[in-house]
């Protein structure tokens, strides 16, 4: 799967990127008079839709010293560490919040031989403007689940060029207090000697990079000097806790790719004899038999890659042989995936990571590169004969549902397959990432043995989709239907499985907005990019089954598109046009006047004539069925156009809209005369998305949701008074970045909420309040003022992480609190999350931080922490809330 532009109205970004930038971020001065919000918190179980991938994994990283530990980076959707038990990955950074969204973006993983605990991310989306924040290093001594930052003066490019090369980031096999790390942008070879917490540039690494994939870009984004690229240690010349002697360093320079140190970073030099007019991806070591080996290519990748060689070099020597395994002259593609087999060294494989069409290779030597086998090969052509059989019954929509001619098959063995590893403890296992997720194999062995190894997604957990639009129809068989960057979106039936295929007929490389009819919510609508066809299709059948529909004239892109509320016709705000609208199912459009082009569109969700749109700060209504709009007059609306607005099901006229920028007005806006007035709620500070779902018990009005700042605080938020007070609903481990694209709640279920991100899918949480009553549902029954649950969620040797919730089981609301507990076994608390801690020899206390400290009768508020222990991890058996005794669940 390309990775195609998903624009915002902000920026227009230029082509091949995946993922909008999200708008500038900043309060504005409360405007019109409404309720003032108060906050409380209420606790909520979070998860993903599953979708399973969906993304580009550009980087997989195993631990050398502890088998089964591994890691996955994302360009966008942040890292994962391998959970062998249950198969899956688990996600690391739903921590980074709002303001530091581009920390999401993971351009190096390192994770430490010595101290396996200890794991490093260098993380950072953009290293132009459309990432208005500078890079990081962050480390971790529990595996991820915390994290401790080090800022770095300069930006990283987790979603930039060359994004598939390295690893950039690497930790000394010897002596685990000194990293390197690669930086872009010409700042050149960076070196902690204490465990990431502080970093300086080694000012004598003579290179920092020249090459650039385009420089007349002038956005920055393909005209940045891709700088250093890998760093490899020779683990063969260090002993016990003494530097590493000799380090191999990948500069992106095609003349100069390659430089050793073998004084352990105190003087560097170009490696003699190296081959020119390439760019290094990779550089592995094999110190058994004392080969560097190197994958080449023309170009930095991802998409991007004509040519290729792969290069061994004999470090003891000096020897320079080209290994590759076809000639110079039949390449078409670059060579990057790289990896050599711990357990039976001489054993190399690579990959080609830009062979597009017909599918990408994998190529295998078990003699160092003296021969090769590759993954397929012609037969006679187009006939191919695979060493491997696919089995993609865990996310069959891998197949895009395509039948393709030969030599092509469905579902490819994949494409920019930039990271490529054998499990170093199993010679059986191998996994590789691609544009779309990650595959793998148990039975590798097979290859050499002249069998059929079989191939499977290895990437449930590992969620990297990007959301542009959401929708939960209050009937049918579709739970929700989302629009979602590169991959279309999907219906799904059942949020804990991953649906068959992706909305087809046609399959929108990208899809940018859907809607129902309201009342009709049968008819479904949805709109999307496609580099050729119609860009509108429709569906009868609540989402399952798709026809296209036709494009007015001059239509680039999918904009957005809204149903009337019965279904009977549609509105469509198309990139490369104007609003057009059309009864019947888009067989024939007519441009709407009165609304300028580029507006959002959106549909009353009770009266099938009237629909809404917004550009500009004005906001226009249509009472003809979009024939023709006029402007309304209300004022004080943002001004630009990074705006989600929607109407209320079942009372016309009513709608609310969120956004707002910077250099404007941000927040939350309600109108109850049909969008003629309205009103500026004074308690929400920012807001970039609305949503409605199911009332409360005993309620009168629907639920609605947010991404927000209220009192302070981001998060997610939900009123169940029309906005007149408000509860954070997530907490500071669960933020996701940037989730300002879309929110809706779920009309069937009272507190499920669908949550937009930028790279980590479609979140979704449930409330520990079943009906919004106080009460009942899956709370505890009260039998005293708290109950408590204590979980230990991961243990490792010496340390662990634990969640606890409290809950509220009295009749009196609390407005703070502190729980108490003595560890049985001499634990100790290491770090802790939505809670303050202190703790003195076994007795722990923890206490509210000032957002969640108004927990209400039936609600309940969690935290969670790491700590060490030593012999025995035994749970607490009492809890103390001040004097009262909690019940333990």
């Amino acid at each position: 799967m390309r990775r195609t532009p998903v624009l915002t109205a902000v920026l227009g970004l230029a082509a091949g990127l995946l993922a909008g930038v999200p708008p500038a971020l900043a309060a504005q001065p409360v405007e019109r008079a409404a309720p003032s919000a108060s906050v409380a918190a209420d606790t909520y179980t979070w998860k993903n839709a599953r979708i399973d991938g969906g993304g580009f994994v550009p980087g997989i990283v195993f631990n050398r010293s502890e088998k089964n530990l591994a890691y996955a980076r994302t360009d966008i959707g942040g890292a994962y560490r391998w959970q062998e038990s249950s198969k899956s990955w688990t996600p690391l950074l739903d921590s980074v919040g709002w303001d530091r969204w581009g920390h999401t973006g993971v351009v190096s993983l390192a994770s430490d031989s010595v101290a396996p605990s200890k794991v490093y991310a260098a993380v950072g989306t953009y290293t132009n403007s459309w990432d208005p924040g500078n890079g990081a290093v962050l480390r971790s001594s529990d595996r991820g689940a915390t994290w401790q930052k080090a800022d770095l003066p300069f930006k990283l490019g987790g979603n930039m060029p060359g994004r598939g090369m390295g690893e950039r980031l690497a930790v000394d096999p010897h002596r685990n207090s000194v990293l390197y790390l690669g930086a872009p942008s010409g700042k050149g070879l960076w070196r902690s000697t204490d465990s990431g917490a502080s970093w300086s540039q080694v000012t004598n690494f003579p290179n920092v990079g020249n090459y650039v994939q385009d420089p007349t870009d002038t956005s920055g984004y393909a005209s940045d000097n891709q700088g250093i690229a890998w760093v490899t240690f020779d683990e063969s010349t260090g002993t016990g806790t003494n530097a590493t002697g000799t380090i191999y360093v990948g500069v992106a320079d095609k003349d100069n790719a390659v430089y050793r140190s073998t004084d352990a970073g105190a003087t560097w030099s170009r490696l003699a004899g190296q081959p020119t007019g390439y760019l290094a991806h990779k550089g592995v070591l094999d110190a058994t038999n004392g080969y560097l080996y190197l994958a080449y290519s023309d170009k930095g990748g991802p998409y991007d890659g004509g040519k290729g060689r792969l290069w061994r070099y004999a470090t003891a020597t000096g020897t320079w042989t080209d290994i590759s395994p076809v000639a110079e002259a039949d390449t078409y593609y670059g060579f990057s995936g790289l990896t050599v087999d711990r357990q039976k060294p001489g054993t190399v494989m690579a990959t080609a990571y830009s062979s597009w069409w017909p599918d990408t290779q994998i190529f295998r030597s078990t003699n160092s590169g003296g021969t090769w086998t590759k993954a397929w090969d012609y037969t006679s052509y187009p006939n191919r004969s695979n060493r491997y059989t696919m089995d993609v019954s865990s996310s069959p929509w891998l197949s895009w549902g395509a039948n393709p001619s030969p030599p092509e098959q469905s579902p490819k063995l994949g494409w920019m397959t930039e990271a490529l590893e054998i499990d170093p403890f199993n010679s059986a296992r191998m996994m590789y990432g691609t544009g779309a997720t990650v595959y793998g194999t148990e039975n590798l062995g097979q290859w050499d043995s002249g069998g059929q190894f079989t191939i499977k997604p290895m990437v449930q957990g590992l969620e990297e989709t990007a959301v542009n639009d959401l929708a939960a129809p209050p009937s049918g068989g579709a739970q929700l239907l989302s629009a979602l960057g590169d991959i279309g979106g999907f219906r799904h039936t059942d949020l804990t499985k991953v649906p068959s295929m992706m909305f087809t007929s046609p399959n929108f490389t990208t899809t940018t907005s859907l809607d129902f009819a309201e009342s009709n919510p049968g008819t479904v609508v949805r709109a999307g990019n496609l580099d050729s066809g119609p860009h509108v299709a429709f569906s009868t059948d609540n989402g399952a089954n798709w026809f296209a529909g036709t494009d007015p004239s001059g239509v680039s892109g999918g904009g957005t598109v809204a149903a009337a509320s019965d279904g009977s016709r549609f509105v469509w705000s198309p990139e490369g046009a104007g609003v057009h609208h059309a009864t019947g199912f888009g067989t024939s459009w007519s441009a709407s006047t009165g609304i300028p082009a580029g507006a959002i569109v959106e549909s009353d969700r009770v009266d099938p004539k009237t629909f809404y749109g917004f550009k500009s700060g004005r906001f226009y209504v249509s009472s003809d069925g979009g024939v023709s709009f006029t402007a309304s007059s209300a004022t004080g609306l943002p001004s630009g156009d990074s705006v989600r607005f929607k109407a209320l099901p079942g009372t016309k006229g009513d709608v609310w809209l969120a956004g707002g920028a910077s250099d404007g007005a941000y927040g939350l806006w309600h109108s109850t005369d049909g969008g003629a007035t309205f009103t500026k709620l004074s308690g929400v500070e920012q807001a970039d998305t609305i949503g409605f779902g199911k009332a409360a018990a005993g309620a009168s009005y629907q639920t609605l949701y947010t991404s927000a700042k209220i009192g302070g605080v981001r998060g997610i938020f939900r009123s169940t008074d029309k906005g007149a007070t408000w509860t954070r609903i997530n907490d500071d481990a669960h933020q996701w970045g940037w989730t300002g694209a879309a929110i809706t709640g779920d009309p069937r279920v009272y507190g499920r909420v669908y949550v937009s991100t930028n790279g980590r899918g479609v979140v979704y949480g449930d409330s520990s309040d079943s009906d919004g009553g106080g009460g009942g549902g899956t709370d505890p029954t009260p039998t005293g003022a708290c109950a408590v649950t204590y979980k230990i969620t991961n243990q490792w040797s010496g340390g662990f992480q634990a969640d606890v919730q409290l809950n509220n089981t009295g009749s009196t609301n609390w407005n703070g609190w502190a729980l108490g507990w003595s560890f049985p076994n001499g634990q100790s608390v290491s770090q802790a999350w939505n809670t303050e801690h202190t703790q003195s020899g076994a007795a722990v206390t923890m206490k509210n931080l000032g957002w969640n400290a108004n927990v209400a009768p039936g609600s309940s508020v969690s935290f969670g922490f790491t700590g060490s222990w030593s012999g025995t991890n035994g749970k607490p058996t009492a809890f103390k809330l001040g004097d009262q005794s909690c019940t333990v669940t």
